[in-house]
């Protein structure tokens, strides 16, 4: 029973930083400030969703 917590507890963890990983991966200029959001704000899924979404957007090249 230990075992599945500890799997379901990082999984959790793992979905819940998904925009982080992703800005991370995609080496964006604002990686800190995609981080800083999902930690703060990610508990709510509007924050989340937000995070997801700046971690997605093509950068664009002024």
């Amino acid at each position: 029973m230990r075992l599945f917590f500890a799997v379901l507890i990082t999984l959790l963890s793992i979905f819940y930083f998904l925009p982080f990983a992703i800005a991370f991966n995609k080496k964006r200029a604002n990686t800190g400030a995609i981080f800083a959001l999902n930690l703060f704000l990610g508990w709510s899924l509007i924050g989340w969703v937000v995070a997801l979404v700046w971690a997605l957007k093509e950068e664009r090249i002024i």
